[in-house]
C-alpha cells in the first residue's frame, strides 16, 4: 500500500507569467484536490507547491539567484490560491544556475513526487538529475508554436521526456507522436483530456452590453472565434469561410468575431481586408473575461490544424455555446460529429462554410448540439473525475518507483 494514500505531496514546475491554459490546469488541480480532500475522508490530502522562473536583465543579478522580483500575473494567482510559490531568478531561457537552485528547493521540500509542465521545465528537469530521486511526471500539452526558436527548443524533449516515469498528454495523437518523434515508451504515457470548472455564466444584460460595445445590432448573428492568432490555429481559413458563407447567403446579418492577440493579427487583417469584409469583423484582442461574449454568440467556430484537449471548446461546452470545429488531435475523442458539435476536415473551408450555416439556419440542431456536450461537461470533463484520475497516476507512478527500489 501506498505510503502516500492520505497525503501526497507534488513540486509542480510551470514555465507561465500570466494565466494560460497550463497555469489553469495546475491551480484548478490543487483547488479540486483540496475541495475533494474535504468531502471524501478515503481521498488524500494533497500538498501541491509550484516553482515557477522569472528572467531579469543581464547585470542585475549580484546577490542570491532567489529574491524578490516583481510578481507576474501567475505567481499572484498562485499566491492567492495559498500554494507555496518559488520564483527563480534566471538571465536568459536557460541559465545553468537554475538547476541548482532547483535542486535545493526540492531538498528542502523533498516531494513525493515531482511534476512539471513544459519543454523548459523537462529539460531543467533532466539536467538537474533529480529524476534519479523523486518520481518524475512530465505534462506535454502539445507543440503549438512554430517559429525556429521553439522548434529547436521542442528537440529538447527527446532527451528530457524518455527519463520520466510518466508521460500525460491530452490525447490519443500526442501519444503516438511521443511514440514516434521523442522516443517515449508507450506504457510511460497516459492521455488524460483537460477539465474544467464552468465560470458563472454571463447575464443576457452583460452579453447586451458587450454587443453594444463592439457595435453589433441585435438582429445580427454572431460567429464567435477564441483563441491565440497563430498560424496553427488557422483562422485565416475561417475568414475565408466567412467570405464563402456571406457570399452563399447574401441576406444572412452575421458578424465574425475573434477574441485574442497574437504574431498574425496584422496578416489576418490584411486577409479580412483582401475580401473587402473587414467592417464585418470585429478584432477584440486579448479579453480577460470571455464568459459575455459566449453568452452573444450564436456558434463558437473552430478553425485549428493543430489541438489537444482545447480550453476553448470546454469553455464553449459549459457556456452551452453550439460549436463547429475540425477534427484535428484530441477533438474528435472529445465530441462527437453530429452530437455534440458539428466537426469538419482541417483547411476546408466549403466544409467549415457549410458547417455554419446550418447551425446558424437551425435552432433545434444548434440547441441539440449545445445540450449534448454540456452534458459532457458535468461527467467526462469534470474537475473531480480529472483529480481523481491524476491522482490514482501519481500513486501509481510512486509505487511503481519504490518497488523498482529507483
Amino acid at each position: 500500500m501506498s505510503q502516500t494514500l492520505n497525503n501526497l505531496k507534488i513540486l509542480a514546475i510551470v514555465e507561465a507569467t500570466t494565466v494560460n491554459a497550463v497555469a489553469k490546469n495546475v491551480l484548478d488541480f490543487r483547488r479540486s484536490a483540496r475541495e475533494l480532500n474535504r468531502l471524501d475522508p478515503n481521498f488524500p490530502a494533497v500538498e501541491l507547491s509550484i516553482v515557477t522562473f522569472a528572467q531579469t536583465q543581464a547585470g542585475a543579478l549580484d546577490g542570491p539567484l532567489r529574491r524578490a522580483e516583481p510578481e507576474s500575473e501567475f505567481v499572484n494567482a498562485a499566491r492567492a490560491s495559498g500554494a507555496q510559490v518559488d520564483v527563480i531568478t534566471e538571465r536568459g531561457r536557460f541559465d545553468r544556475r537554475i538547476v541548482r537552485k532547483l535542486r535545493e528547493i526540492a531538498g528542502q521540500q523533498q516531494p513525493h513526487a515531482i511534476v512539471t509542465h513544459s519543454v523548459k521545465s523537462h529539460f531543467v528537469m533532466f539536467r538537474s538529475g533529480l529524476w534519479r530521486t523523486f518520481p518524475w511526471v512530465a505534462f506535454h500539452h502539445g507543440y503549438t508554436a512554430t517559429d525556429l526558436k521553439m522548434r529547436f527548443y521542442n528537440l529538447f524533449d527527446r532527451r528530457s521526456l524518455p527519463k520520466a516515469d510518466r508521460v500525460i498528454t491530452v490525447c490519443e495523437a500526442f501519444a503516438q507522436e511521443l511514440v514516434e518523434t521523442k522516443g517515449v515508451r508507450r506504457d510511460r504515457i497516459s492521455v488524460q483530456h483537460n477539465s474544467i470548472r464552468p465560470a458563472p455564466m454571463a447575464s443576457a444584460e452583460e452579453a447586451r452590453t458587450v454587443r453594444a460595445q463592439l457595435g453589433l445590432e441585435t438582429h445580427e448573428k454572431i460567429i464567435l472565434a477564441v483563441g491565440r492568432l497563430s498560424k496553427e490555429k488557422a483562422q485565416a481559413n475561417l475568414i475565408e469561410a466567412f467570405k464563402l458563407l456571406r457570399d452563399a447567403n447574401p441576406e444572412l446579418k452575421a458578424r465574425l468575431v475573434i477574441v485574442g492577440d497574437g504574431p498574425e493579427h496584422k496578416s489576418l487583417a490584411a486577409a479580412a481586408a483582401s475580401f473587402r469584409i473587414s467592417d464585418r469583423i470585429i478584432f477584440t484582442g486579448h479579453v480577460r473575461n470571455v464568459q459575455p461574449y459566449y453568452a452573444m454568440a450564436d456558434v463558437l467556430a473552430n478553425s485549428s490544424h493543430s489541438e489537444g484537449s482545447p480550453y476553448v471548446l470546454l469553455e464553449a461546452m459549459a457556456a452551452g455555446l453550439p460549436i463547429v470545429a475540425t477534427a484535428v488531435g484530441g477533438v474528435p475523442e472529445m465530441l462527437k460529429d453530429e452530437e455534440s458539435a458539428l466537426l469538419v476536415p482541417p483547411r476546408d473551408r466549403k466544409a467549415m462554410t457549410e458547417a455554419i450555416a446550418r447551425v446558424l439556419a437551425d435552432e433545434d440542431l444548434a440547441k441539440r448540439l449545445a445540450t449534448n456536450a454540456s452534458g459532457l461537461i458535468a461527467t467526462r470533463f469534470a474537475p473531480e473525475t480529472y483529480v481523481r484520475s491524476l491522482v490514482a497516476i501519481y500513486r501509481n507512478v510512486i509505487d511503481g518507483r519504490a518497488l523498482r527500489g529507483r
